[in-house]
């Protein structure tokens, strides 16, 4: 029996279990959407291809879960492209499938083919950041790759692949046993642990260290481990930093839960880790923004410090601290592992009453540090009141998303985030325009959740048409507009060290500018609201989550710098020896 490929590929992924595809419209790629039309997968229709990329990244961080993006030939790739490269830096496993130019006309620069270079070669834009691209040049072929495809995305290091494919290829027919073999194949990889003896030599470094403390990144997550942390850190009372990918992977409320290091950490988190003797890391690329530009005297002082790091990817291990014990290992496995043997080694476990009591007078006097600004209530508004309401009227399991800027800065070091996976930020791409539409994404995968949106006016900026995905799918995401007239945080760096704004401030005639982005939600049949007080925006923002309804809040904010008692060495590069960070800009 015979069928189309664009038939059977649909028939393949319900197979699979995928429940959403997330894309856009091209000549080269209808075969697949007049296929979905008769399927049980959801189509979600955007108005940017980056739009696309983003809800799928924020889709698969929510639901754990391969996402699928469906895009076109050419300018349809490329608008994707972005986002492809967001998710994967953060590791998110997403398989793109590509339209692509037909077979027969290689060579001769049909529509919209990118080839300055090389005949039949768009696939080769996403070598450098997905983990492998695939063009099919043989419709018999494609069952077998596409199977390839959603197996390397899941395993080893998670992250996107491209399956670029001719749309002649997906009007092609070949045989349904073709498809119907990859039945056969596993779709679940078992995961490398470790072995007893390792798991004691680490369980004996950490008990022998007077200072020992847990390192943890957004490998924790991926493993769907923060269970088996939570059950070690309890039993042998260890403190734990996260980086801004791991914040979530133990509550901010636990005892020993410390905070997020680097540039946009605490002097006391910075401190404890530079201090330590013994450090196991656990899924963590130890990135520059996290380590204090890798400077000894400011966050980790390796190998003064000696490091253990475990993570699924070789290749961070080593690759910007010298490591004494390294492990190649699934982090589920590994920690279930050392659970068993920590309790082995010490029965009983141990208490560091003392330690937890000075974590606990840290936390109070960082929060008490704050209270004169979540107090004020002048208006623009103070950042720190408006994370301190969000998360006051937030259920401790709803989802936040961000963009760049105070948004995600703040958010890392003064928002408390109470469960795994519920803070989705754009971390190794930093990506401006992520936030907007990952929280339709999220909000997809969990409906049940509450998802609010933290994003600046220059990141909603960048992709409002999520309003009308919003809109037409009926997906309830508040999103709060910290709207500060300006590429904020760029705009206090340059004024800092260059005494201008320019090019970083959003102005007419001289005065400071904003479109009413309340008015463009109406406009796209979306409640919005413009806060003219500071007291006016928690009564909104509780209105909002209780409309269940797409709602955007545009919100005035003081446009001031996120505090840091940390280090950036751009700042050293710009201004060498004077120690400059940022400064408030005033609109």
């Amino acid at each position: 029996m015979k069928e189309l490929v664009a038939q059977q590929l649909v028939k393949y992924l319900e197979r699979r279990g995928v429940e959403h595809v997330f894309g856009l419209c091209g000549h080269t790629n209808i075969a697949v959407l007049a296929a979905l039309e008769k399927s049980t997968i959801k189509f979600v229709n955007v108005r940017h291809e980056q739009i696309a990329a983003h809800m799928a990244d924020g889709y698969a961080r929510a639901k754990k879960t391969t996402s699928v993006v469906l895009c076109h030939v050419g300018p349809g790739l490329t608008n994707a492209a972005t986002g492809v490269a967001n998710a994967a830096l953060d590791s998110i496993p997403m398989v793109v499938i590509a339209g692509d130019v037909p077979s027969h006309y290689y060579g001769k620069h049909p529509h919209q083919e990118i080839n300055l270079h090389a005949d039949a070669s768009q696939y080769e834009i996403y070598r450098p950041f997905v983990k492998r691209a695939w063009r099919v040049e043989r419709p018999e072929l494609f069952p077998e790759i596409i199977e390839k495809a959603f197996q390397l995305a899941e395993n080893g290091r998670p992250g996107p692949v491209l399956v670029s494919v001719p749309m002649d290829i997906f009007s092609k027919e070949i045989d349904v046993s073709l498809f119907e073999k990859q039945n056969y194949h596993t779709k679940t990889l078992h995961k490398p642990s470790i072995d007893d003896e390792t798991a004691k030599q680490i369980i004996g470094m950490i008990l022998r260290a007077e200072r020992p403390l847990f390192y943890v990144g957004g490998g924790i997550m991926l493993a769907n481990a923060a269970a088996e942390l939570k059950e070690l850190v309890d039993h042998l009372s260890i403190p734990v930093a996260y980086t801004l990918m791991g914040k979530g992977a133990i509550s901010d409320d636990h005892p020993l839960t410390l905070g997020m290091t680097g540039f946009w950490g605490t002097k006391f988190v910075n401190d404890t880790c530079r201090n330590a003797d013994v450090i196991l890391a656990l899924g963590t690329r130890f990135s520059e923004a996290d380590c204090s530009s890798w400077e000894s005297e400011y966050t980790f002082n390796i190998p003064t410090t000696k490091l253990i790091h475990i993570d699924i990817d070789p290749n961070e291990i080593g690759r910007n601290y010298p490591t004494e014990i390294g492990i190649v290992a699934d982090l589920k496995q590994a920690l279930t592992v050392l659970n068993r043997v920590a309790k082995e080694m010490v029965p009983r476990g141990r208490q560091n009453d003392e330690l937890k009591q000075q974590i606990a007078q840290y936390k109070q006097e960082f929060r008490k540090s704050n209270e004169e600004h979540i107090r004020n209530n002048s208006y623009p508004i103070r950042p720190e009141r408006i994370l301190q309401e969000v998360r006051e009227v937030l259920p401790r399991d709803a989802y936040i998303t961000t963009d760049v800027g105070w948004n995600k800065n703040g958010v890392g070091q003064q928002f408390p985030a109470y469960e795994a996976s519920t803070i989705l930020t754009p971390g190794g791409y930093a990506t401006m325009g992520f936030g907007a539409p990952a929280a339709l994404g999220a909000k997809i995968a969990q409906p049940d959740k509450v998802v609010v949106s933290l994003v600046g006016d220059g990141g909603f900026g960048q992709n409002p048409a999520v309003l009308a995905t919003a809109a037409e799918e009926n997906i309830p995401v508040v999103w709060v507009i910290m709207n500060n007239y300006a590429f904020g945080t760029i705009a206090g760096l340059e004024k800092a060290h260059f005494g201008t704004t320019h090019g970083t401030v959003f102005q007419r005639d001289g005065k400071p500018y904003s479109p009413d982005y309340a008015s463009i939600a109406r406009a796209y049949g979306i409640e919005g609201v413009k806060i003219q007080s500071a007291e006016e925006f928690k009564p909104a923002l509780q209105r909002a989550i209780e409309s269940n309804k797409p709602f955007v809040i545009d919100v005035e904010m003081l446009n001031v710098p996120t505090p840091t008692a940390g280090h950036w060495n751009i700042m050293d590069i710009y201004s060498p020896g004077k120690k400059v960070h940022h400064v408030s800009v005033n609109i």
